[in-house]
């Protein structure tokens, strides 16, 4: 504490220099500040003397009286004053305190919204408060569309016959069919585009065609029927799918070429105007589902290899501005706006469940199913306003036949038809002495064995899905399998008679179907390498895998000789070229043969003889091939009702063992923007009112297990 001068100097000095005139000058000699002296005075009766008449506040004191009223309050007032200035500082330190506490609390909210911005914690369903209706169907759909301005819906369908297109009122589901038969020389069904739509005015409902295996830009086109009633026409040569801009002033649109190219048609611009392309994908990869912005700013597209690997990406009507929207690398598909900021979608999930229903914003990109039952999709479309979709909800069925057949390869046995050996199974294959294949039991998909009237779960797996069909080996005694399993790949190997598994490989991602060596030493499998699938031996003693071939190469067949395999090569437009490689993987030389995506192939009986299924469902047939000539000649046809999508031939030729795939669906109108609870249905409307349990966002625990799902995912293989 400072300390006021000493008595003895005060006492040295005159009776002038002993005066202190104002408050100011006795404050500065005790070295405190006013308001104390002032105090000082007050109680402590510090000695201080006022001028009678001069003007008020007018003080003086001396400093010798000073300096004896000090000395006998010295110890008193200095001890008060250490008492007094922890207390006044306290004051102080707490609001410094609180300041720093206030600061740290606005980051911590910060940091917390930045994430939950980041995370969409505060998402909110799209389809929260949306009305389902159940319409009726005019038979076994396979997709559907609606209206620009939703009030009409378009289905895909088979009704005792080949697949027609079928019209209705949304609101009345009161369906015609518009081609009665116009199209069974066609396929016009395709789950990886969007096979129906309407024109920019809704006077016109277009379909997607193919004729043949679509090897030639002729042979896909989209046709248009009149709503009004008409002949069927062509509506765009060479086009496989395409969309209108809002204001109708643009089309965009892709052919069949290799990238699936991406053009934009200015309709003002008139007939001999050329399209601008805007942007192509590599050889091998695709871009599908077309989709302009409500604002017709942006066309959003989905861009990937079949059959998995896709994703949404988003370009400018320019070209310019090429963005990835989602980062899931699954199997994705019709891509509807709702808004300018929503995009619903149907995808698989990462152990390949689906397809299931999904929504994302375009600016936060953070994916959401909002879908949270066991409900699978096969499509998705919605009016130009996003209020009203429809969507066709599967609930297909699976089981395996037998097709006995002629040993003179002529044709069916005579009077014989297929006959059901399983009631629940796909993606046959033939030992000597069983049927193996792939089924799901009490939400556990695994491989089953079938021999001698015994069948029994050979292996299965609590997390996983079964991506390709099981390949015996050379011996009959083992099988090899590929897993989704927890997001990885795994390549399994199974004792055929106990079941007992090994994991092979997991490191890698793998793609197709796989095939033992001859030797039955190694398997060779699709390895996906910088973004690729191509062919690569992987040998069960532990060395590394070797690169086999060095192109797009998937879904490996060796010839019953051991000569060579066959795979398919890089799918472009609706169909890919089926080739040859030697053991060392060297080109080895095949008759050209082009097949329809979809087709699957296998060996009958000798090296020079292969069987190819094709066709769409209502209209297969398998198919001899001469390798050497590539001449062909039907083996069997499929009854009208049947649709098979894996096959398996015994070593003679005699017996086909294939999958029946049934693939009825529900269209279902979606109503958003209503009360969540159902609302009566008019009398007079054939059609049910249901709400399906949509969730604002759905967790972890309410998601299926992907094996519960496996059986609607295996409807896509």
């Amino acid at each position: 504490m400072d300390e006021p001068p000493s008595v003895d100097g005060a006492s040295a000095r005159g009776p002038s220099a002993d005066r202190l005139d104002s408050w100011k000058k006795i404050a500065t000699y005790l070295k405190r500040d006013v308001s104390t002296v002032q105090r000082w005075e007050r109680r402590e009766a510090m000695p201080v003397h006022r001028h009678l008449h001069d003007k008020r506040g007018s003080v003086f004191a001396f400093r010798s009286e000073l300096d004896l009223w000090w000395e006998g309050r010295r110890a008193r007032l200095t001890s008060e004053e250490a008492d007094e200035t922890p207390s006044a500082a306290a004051p102080r330190k707490r609001l410094a305190v609180r300041i720093v506490a206030a600061v740290a609390v606005v980051a911590v909210i910060a940091i917390l919204a930045w994430l939950a911005g980041a995370r969409d914690f505060f998402w909110r369903s799209p389809l929260a408060n949306a009305r389902f209706v159940r319409l009726p169907t005019p038979g076994t759909v396979q997709a559907a569309s609606i209206s620009r301005d939703g009030k009409l819906v378009a289905a895909l369908a088979a009704r005792d016959g080949p697949i027609d297109v079928w019209l209705a009122e949304a609101d009345r589901g009161n369906y015609r069919n518009l081609t009665h038969g116009t199209l069974s020389d066609l396929s016009v069904v395709n789950p990886v585009i969007r096979s129906l739509d309407f024109s920019a005015d809704d006077s016109v409902l277009t379909v997607w065609t193919r004729r043949s295996v679509g090897s030639q830009t002729e042979d896909v086109k989209v046709l248009a029927l009149p709503i009004a009633g008409g002949e069927l026409r062509t509506y765009l040569p060479g086009v496989a799918e395409f969309d209108w801009s809002h204001d109708g002033k643009r089309l965009v649109y892709h052919t069949t070429a290799p990238g699936d190219p991406l053009f934009v048609r200015e309709v003002a611009a008139g007939d001999g105007a050329t399209d601008r392309r805007i942007y192509v994908a590599p050889a091998g990869v695709h871009c599908h589902f077309p989709l302009w912005s409500p604002d017709d700013d942006y066309i959003y597209f989905a861009r990937g290899v079949p059959a998995d690997g896709w994703d949404i990406w988003r370009i400018r009507p320019s070209g310019s501005g090429l963005e990835r929207i989602t980062t899931q690398n699954t199997r994705i598909a019709y891509p509807a706006m709702i808004d300018r900021r929503t995009i619903l979608y149907l995808a698989t999930d990462t152990a390949g469940g689906g397809p299931w229903l999904y929504a994302v914003d375009v600016e936060r990109r953070a994916p959401h199913r909002i879908s949270s039952g066991l409900e699978s999709y096969t499509s998705l479309a919605a009016s130009a306003d996003g209020q009203r979709l429809v969507a066709t909800i599967a609930n297909p069925h699976t089981s395996l036949w037998r097709l006995t057949v002629s040993q003179d390869r002529s044709g069916a046995a005579a009077g014989i038809a297929p006959a059901m050996t399983v009631a629940d199974g796909i993606k046959p294959r033939l030992s000597r002495d069983a049927i193996f294949y792939v089924a799901s039991r009490a939400g556990r998909q695994g491989i089953w064995r079938v021999a001698g009237g015994d069948t029994r779960e050979l292996w299965s797996s609590a997390h996983g899905v079964v991506t390709g069909g099981p390949a015996v080996a050379p011996d009959g005694r083992r099988l090899a399998v590929t897993v989704s399993e927890e997001g990885r790949t795994r390549l399994y190997v199974l004792d055929s008679r106990t079941g007992h598994a090994n994991v092979v490989r997991s490191e890698f991602e793998l793609r197709g179907n796989l095939a033992w060596t001859p030797d039955g030493q190694a398997l060779v499998v699709a390895v996906v390498r910088d973004g690729e699938p191509r062919l690569t031996r992987i040998a069960l003693n532990g060395e590394g895998p070797q690169p086999l071939v060095a192109e797009y190469s998937v879904d490996p067949v060796w010839s019953p000789d051991g000569r060579f395999l066959l795979f398919a090569g890089a799918d472009v437009g609706t169909s890919f070229p089926l080739r040859a490689a030697a053991p060392d993987g060297r080109p080895y030389p095949l008759q050209s043969l082009i097949l329809a995506r979809g087709s699957r192939v296998a060996f009958s009986g000798d090296a020079q003889t292969l069987v190819i299924l094709q066709g769409q469902p209502g209209h297969q047939v398998f198919l001899t091939t001469d390798l050497r000539t590539g001449a062909q000649r039907p083996l069997a046809e499929l009854p009208a009702n049947f649709a098979a999508r894996d096959f398996d031939i015994s070593a003679g030729g005699d017996e086909i063992v294939f999958d029946r795939i049934e693939e009825n669906a529900d269209v279902a109108l979606i109503e958003r923007g209503l009360d969540s609870a159902p609302v009566a249905c008019r009398l007079d409307a054939p059609m049910e009112c249901f709400h399906f349990g949509f969730q604002p966002s759905v967790t972890q625990e309410q998601l299926p297990s992907p094996t519960e799902a496996a059986f609607m995912h295996n409807r896509l293989i």
